[in-house]
């Protein structure tokens, strides 16, 4: 079969949502685990790499784009030793950006930007927080025009999804990734952030799955994902967190941060999935169903099935933990989620 025969019935073949498509990135050298810089906007975006030991130049791999909590870097997720071993043994490519925040002109804390976390505005037009007791953590560059009230508390120096895209379409240039199976997950900030990349019409179709750890979107940002069809997520959540609570079982309330110093509203874990659930075709009344993979760690129920040998499309899972990854068990978690999915 001569080379113009044959991708062109490649390119048949990755008609379909799992196709293994080869971006530009397959076939060269790669670069190697490490820290590097993207200019995106006037601004250097930094990124950390994972190019696990098994990687090959020529056959895809999975991808996993990590966004860090509020105040964290690149090095919250990679310089985790489970982080690196199961992608190690999985084979799939890691990739951690750095949020803005601490250079000019906020020097504050590294963020995510989500709908809402910079104008203080929740989707019904209401303010995200209790303004009387949760302090004023607006950036500086938030504070012209787009803060609308002293809630907003996340940068306003670039478009963070814009970033993303740039930043995967970047990885894909330089390393052989399987773009049918390019993954999103964070943790706090960073997991409310990835609700967003999954509501976001622009984003949602770079990726096949989510996987937002103790991070929740503002109240009454209960939007779907952002293609048809549906898109698979699951949600790990502490029962303890005061940060971002999950709120009760089978309660479609939104819930309210109760620590010291914060009164943030967030919706409820069982209204965003019960939403993303009926997204993907799944009967959404009654309560959630048990599903068991196989450990204790976790309370994981679901409107969906289970199909075969994958897992059900969306999961609410509840751990007896406060506002933490419990990364040493969780990412396995994730890991085996975006493997059946």
């Amino acid at each position: 079969m001569n080379g113009a025969r044959a991708a062109a019935l490649a390119s048949l073949a990755c008609a379909g949502f799992a196709c293994a498509a080869q971006p530009s990135g397959c076939g060269v050298a790669a670069p190697s685990s490490g820290t590097y810089t993207l200019p995106h906007r006037g601004h250097d975006r930094i990124y950390r790499l994972y190019v696990p030991p098994r990687y090959q130049h020529d056959v895809p791999s999975r991808l996993v784009v990590l966004f860090h909590g509020w105040g964290g870097n690149e090095d919250e997720f990679l310089g985790d030793s489970s982080v690196i071993g199961e992608a190690a043994a999985r084979g799939y490519v890691l990739v951690a950006p750095r949020g803005l925040g601490s250079g000019a002109p906020d020097h504050s804390n590294n963020s995510w930007t989500f709908r809402g976390s910079a104008t203080g505005l929740d989707g019904k037009g209401a303010a995200i927080c209790d303004t009387a007791l949760t302090p004023d953590y607006r950036y500086p560059s938030c504070k012209a025009g787009t803060a609308r009230n002293s809630c907003s508390w996340t940068q306003c120096q670039d478009d963070d999804v814009d970033f993303t895209l740039a930043l995967v379409r970047e990885v894909e240039s330089k390393l052989c990734i399987d773009t049918g199976h390019v993954f999103a997950t964070g943790g706090s900030n960073g997991g409310m952030y990835v609700w967003d990349l999954g509501q976001n019409p622009l984003s949602a179709p770079v990726f096949r799955a989510l996987a937002p750890v103790i991070g929740l979107p503002h109240r009454a940002y209960l939007g779907g994902p952002g293609k048809p069809g549906g898109m698979p997520v699951m949600l790990i959540t502490g029962l303890a967190d005061k940060v971002v609570p999950p709120g009760n079982w089978d309660d479609d309330a939104f819930t309210t941060t109760s620590n010291d110093n914060d009164r943030f509203y967030y919706t409820g874990a069982t209204a965003i999935t019960k939403v993303w659930a009926a997204a993907s075709g799944c009967p959404v009344s009654g309560k959630a169903r048990a599903f068991d993979y196989g450990s204790t760690n976790t309370d994981c129920r679901s409107y969906c099935p289970a199909q075969g040998a994958q897992w059900p499309a969306v999961l609410d899972c509840r751990a007896p933990m406060g506002h933490a990854y419990g990364l040493p068990w969780s990412w396995k978690l994730i890991m085996d989620f975006f493997d059946r999915t």
